[in-house]
Parts: C-alpha cells; sequence; structure tokens
C-alpha cells in the first residue's frame, strides 16, 4: 500500500517555479516531521527540506532562500515551494515522514522527477 503520494514535478525552465506536494495516508500516525529529499544521477541522496509538526524547518544551504516547505498537519501533507529554479536542482525528489511509535520509522513516497533546463 502506497502511503506517501506525491505530485507535481515536471518540466521547467530555469528561473520558474514549481510546487511539490505529499499527501501521507490517514493510516500514517504520529508524524513529527516531513521533509524532501533528493536524488541526481551520480550522486547521493541528499536533504532538501525538513519541517516538524511545529512546523521548524531547515534548508539545504543550496536551496535556502529558493524553496519554502510547508506542512499541514491536518491533512498529513507536505508541500515545498521551488522558486528561481536552477538545472543543478534537477533530480528525483522523494517525500519523506517521520514518525514515532515505539522507535522512530521514516516512510518514504515513490519519487517524482524535476527536470530544469537552461
Amino acid at each position: 500500500q502506497v502511503q506517501l503520494v506525491e505530485s507535481g514535478g515536471g518540466l521547467v525552465p530555469a528561473g520558474g517555479f514549481l510546487r511539490l506536494s505529499c499527501a501521507a495516508s490517514r493510516s500514517i500516525f504520529s508524524i513529527v516531521a516531513m521533509g524532501w529529499y533528493r536524488q541526481a544521477p551520480g550522486k547521493q541522496r541528499e536533504l532538501v527540506a525538513t519541517i516538524t509538526s511545529g512546523s521548524v524547518t531547515n534548508y539545504a544551504d543550496s536551496v535556502k532562500g529558493r524553496f519554502i516547505i510547508s506542512i499541514d498537519n491536518a491533512k498529513n501533507t507536505v508541500s515545498l515551494h521551488m522558486n528561481s529554479l536552477k538545472p543543478e536542482d534537477t533530480a528525483v525528489y522523494y517525500c519523506n515522514a517521520k514518525t514515532v511509535h515505539l522507535t522512530t520509522y521514516e516512510y518514504w513516497g515513490q519519487g517524482t522527477q524535476v527536470t530544469v533546463s537552461s
């Protein structure tokens, strides 16, 4: 069963903007943080941005000032507003959700492709 469903992504010219959204299944509870990670060809997966259920954010240096992450706790969704996109932002973007039960547990989405043309 798919528990994190991503939407958005696509092809956008440099300088453009795009919004990614991720909805967590209602079967996922005790979410303490959600976030976005990305993986470009030949590179390791890296953190893009995270946000706690209390809306405390953390951004990779490469996206600070350009990307904004937000969370809607009532809807169990997280969004990533990407502005001033650069070709180096091209990657597969993965949604992540962190929960706490007896121990911490992480869920991952299937990934959505973002391609920024020069």
